[in-house]
């Protein structure tokens, strides 16, 4: 067999990078509201520049917000605190515009039994990690999360909260064989040098995240390339919510519906469709039946079932003689596809959003669409189905 070399890329950014300043914000709020009132309508959106921070968009809830202070002490958590960078919760300019929600779109999501909208929504699981995701997004993920652990712990004192990772890794028929360049990119204080830069942030980033054997002579290291990157944030560059869509997701390895997650409650299938994808992708790569699998569905507004269920196995054939159609039919009867039943089933009507923010939404550990608790259901009804189980 002639050997197929594919490289394959992903990236991640830190939570001080100016977009997910917006996401962490706008999730923040959304989670007060949550907690105020579980059945809230939340769509809200928002803008940082130089010490300045816009909130907009729609809010249906029983809850009375203080969205300044949400707004500020994010900001003080992300990490910016000192006025003298240009952006910090002691001196940004904070506005409010947050809107009751369109009463054209409440009256489909009202019970939350219709789809907030129509869309698609797509999900992967895959064999390259423990995760059970692809492997140049989670180890992007966790290299922009050991450069905030290490700030946050005080292990170090010249890192600032901004920052990038991005890594290649190279596939071999469809396997993971090594990983070929790494990049990472963190601002940083006047005090340490590119040099000093460098060589930490090579032997205690990048050799503390990725394992020894998947890196090799010819890796590939880029640290910092344009050198100083001191200037960070809202202050070196605005930031919006939803522009980071593929490093929420699957760093480009899988299709994207286009829709952002931070700051929509689970009403809107943006969002609560697409956790659902990643949990039905994850349970049938568990239950053995497939190695990888791209999962997607299509809502259309108010209407309560999806449109569509599309599957995409990469070239290979389910286990056990199954068909696209038998796996498709199996996912309407054990997999809770409604707005409302996915909602409840997966538990989305909780202050829980905060923490998907960072690092990206799946791979991560505590949230209940990376259960693996339906592989037994799976392999039951495949039993009742084939005799060759």
């Amino acid at each position: 067999m002639e050997k197929e070399i594919k490289f394959l890329t992903s990236e991640s950014v830190t939570e001080g990078h100016p977009d997910k300043v917006c996401d962490k914000i706008a999730d923040s709020i959304l989670d007060e509201y949550l907690a105020q009132d579980k059945n809230a309508h939340v769509a809200c959106e928002v803008v940082a520049t130089t010490d300045f921070v816009l909130v907009m968009g729609e809010v249906s809830a029983n809850a009375s917000v203080n969205v300044e202070k949400v707004v500020r002490d994010t900001v003080a958590e992300i990490g910016y605190t000192d006025p003298k960078l240009g952006f910090s919760d002691k001196s940004l300019e904070v506005e409010i515009r947050l809107n009751q929600q369109s009463p054209d779109i409440a009256m489909g999501v009202g019970d939350d039994e219709g789809a907030g909208d129509q869309g698609m929504m797509f999900g992967l699981a895959c064999k390259d990690t423990e995760e059970l995701m692809p492997a140049p997004i989670m180890y992007s993920h966790k290299l922009t999360k050991r450069l905030a652990d290490l700030r946050k712990n005080n292990e170090v004192s010249f890192l600032r909260p901004d920052g990038k990772a991005q890594v290649t890794a190279e596939y071999e028929n469809g396997k993971l064989k090594r990983i070929d360049n790494v990049v990472v990119s963190t601002q940083h204080d006047e005090t340490i040098s590119t040099e000093d830069l460098r060589k930490y942030v090579k032997e205690e980033v990048i050799k503390k995240v990725i394992p020894a054997h998947l890196l090799d002579k010819d890796t590939k290291y880029y640290i910092n390339p344009t050198g100083r990157f001191v200037i960070g944030g809202p202050t070196g560059d605005s930031g919006l919510t939803g522009r980071k869509i593929i490093v929420d997701t699957y760093g480009g390895m899988c299709h994207n519906g286009g829709g952002a997650f931070s700051g929509k409650d689970p009403s809107k299938v943006d969002r609560s469709a697409a956790y659902l994808c990643r949990y039905i992708a994850k349970n049938l790569v568990a239950s053995g039946i497939i190695d990888k699998i791209e999962v997607g569905l299509s809502y259309a507004i108010g209407v309560a079932e999806p449109t569509s269920i599309m599957l995409d196995t990469y070239g290979k054939s389910f286990k056990y003689d199954l068909s696209n159609e038998q796996v498709c039919q199996m996912i309407r009867d054990l997999f809770p596809l409604s707005p409302r039943a996915l909602i409840k089933h997966l538990d989305l009507r909780r202050p829980i959003y905060k923490e998907t923010t960072n690092y990206g939404h799946f791979g991560k550990t505590g949230f209940t669409w990376e259960q693996c608790d339906k592989t037994k259901e799976i392999l039951d009804y495949i039993g009742k189905i084939n005799k060759n189980l």
